[in-house]
């Protein structure tokens, strides 16, 4: 399957909208807001990355990376989510695609670190893994995980975006 990875254009958001809602349909641990909170980081100017993935015209996968704030007040650490994959389209490594070009994406930024909410058996396999510097209140330790950049890793409680508490 030929896979092209791309930046998204006005003319995708439907279709990111679209995915990311039956990505997630499913999924027990979902608030199944994820597609509210790509559209809520987008209009927040907050989608700093937002990457697609696209097959023969068809747009089959998305990524997002939002900037973070911490309590300790390092800068330049993000925050990985959602990523989604329709569903038909699961275990053929887009997702793996899409998570590797994202993160050489915000690293070209300069980012310091990046992380994330979820399964450690997934996402350990790109290098991230829970540290207890950095919290994320209200979530069970091993799933906040994060992939540090440089040698300091920042210290302190994680505050996303208010887009994240999008819900329509």
């Amino acid at each position: 399957m030929n896979i092209q990875i791309r930046d998204e254009q006005n003319t995708d958001i439907q279709a990111i909208f679209d995915l990311t809602k039956a990505a997630f349909n499913d999924e027990e641990y979902s608030s199944h807001t994820e597609q509210f909170i790509v559209n809520a980081l987008r209009a927040a100017k907050q989608l700093t990355v937002s990457l697609v993935a696209e097959t023969q015209g068809k747009i089959v996968g998305h990524i997002a990376f939002s900037p973070v704030s911490i309590s300790d007040g390092t800068t330049d650490w993000y925050g990985l989510g959602p990523i989604s994959v329709i569903p038909e389209y699961q275990g053929k490594g887009i997702g793996s695609e899409l998570m590797r070009e994202g993160l050489n994406r915000i690293k070209t930024l300069n980012a310091k670190g990046c992380l994330l909410l979820g399964d450690p058996n997934y996402y350990g396999k790109f290098g991230f893994k829970a540290d207890a510097r950095l919290i994320l209140k209200g979530v069970p330790a091993e799933y906040f995980q994060i992939l540090a950049f440089t040698d300091h890793v920042a210290s302190g409680y994680v505050i996303y975006s208010d887009a994240f508490n999008a819900t329509s």
